[in-house]
C-alpha cells in the first residue's frame, strides 16, 4: 500500500498529514488557512489522491508557517508513499485549462529536487491569501518530495484562476508519474537502479 502517515510538530506549526497516493480522491483538510484549504481539496480530488490535513499554526501572525510546512509535510509523505518507485511511470504532464487560465505542468519524480516556477499572478491576494505563498507551498513541497517540477503558466489574468489551474495540473501530473505500470511492476525507472 503507497501510503504515509507525518507529524511535524514545531513553534510554530503542529501537523498531521496522511497520504494514499491510490486513493479515490478524498479531502479531510483543515488548515486553518481558507483558500490552502480549497487548492488542497482539489489536488486530492483530481490527483485521485486521499489526503487528510489537520494543521494548528500560528496563523494570528500571518499564514506563512502554516503553508509552507504544511507543503514540507506533503513532500515528506509523497516520497515516503512512493518508496523505491518501483514500476511507476516516473513522468508525467498535462496542460489544463481553468477558464482563460492555461497552465502546464511537468514532473519528473527523479530522487532530485529542481522547481521551474513560471507563475504571474496579478494579485498579491486572493481573499485573505497572500498569493505569492503558493511558490513557497511548492518549494517546499519539492524539496521534500525529492522531485523535479516545472509548473508554466501559457495565459492567465484572474489569480485564482492561475493558482486553482496550478494546483489541479501538478496533482494530475503526479498521479501519471507514480501511476504503477503493470508490466514494470518490478522495475525501478532509472539505469542508475535508484531513484
Amino acid at each position: 500500500m503507497r501510503k504515509a502517515e507525518i507529524k511535524r510538530k514545531t513553534a510554530e506549526t503542529d501537523i498531521i498529514l496522511s497520504l494514499s497516493l491510490d486513493g479515490t480522491g478524498q479531502g479531510d483538510i483543515a488548515t486553518g488557512v481558507g483558500f490552502l484549504d480549497h487548492m488542497l481539496t482539489l489536488f486530492a480530488k483530481h490527483g485521485r489522491f486521499d489526503l487528510a490535513v489537520q494543521c494548528k499554526g500560528d496563523i494570528e501572525v500571518d499564514d506563512h508557517h502554516s503553508v509552507e510546512d504544511i507543503g514540507i509535510c506533503l513532500g515528506m509523505a509523497f516520497r515516503q508513499a512512493l518508496g523505491e518507485g518501483r514500476g511507476i511511470a516516473r513522468y508525467g504532464d498535462i496542460a489544463l485549462p481553468m477558464d482563460e487560465a492555461l497552465i502546464l505542468a511537468a514532473v519528473d519524480l527523479s530522487g532530485r529536487s529542481w522547481l521551474e516556477y513560471g507563475l504571474e499572478i496579478p494579485a498579491e491576494k486572493v481573499g485573505t491569501f497572500d498569493t505569492e505563498l503558493t511558490e513557497e507551498f511548492f518549494n517546499a513541497f519539492v524539496r521534500n518530495a525529492n522531485i523535479n517540477l516545472h509548473i508554466l503558466q501559457l495565459r492567465g489574468r484572474n489569480s485564482h484562476h492561475i493558482i486553482e489551474g496550478a494546483f489541479k495540473a501538478v496533482s494530475r501530473a503526479l498521479a501519471k508519474a507514480a501511476a504503477v505500470q503493470e508490466e514494470y511492476k518490478d522495475e525501478i525507472p532509472s539505469t542508475k537502479g535508484v531513484l
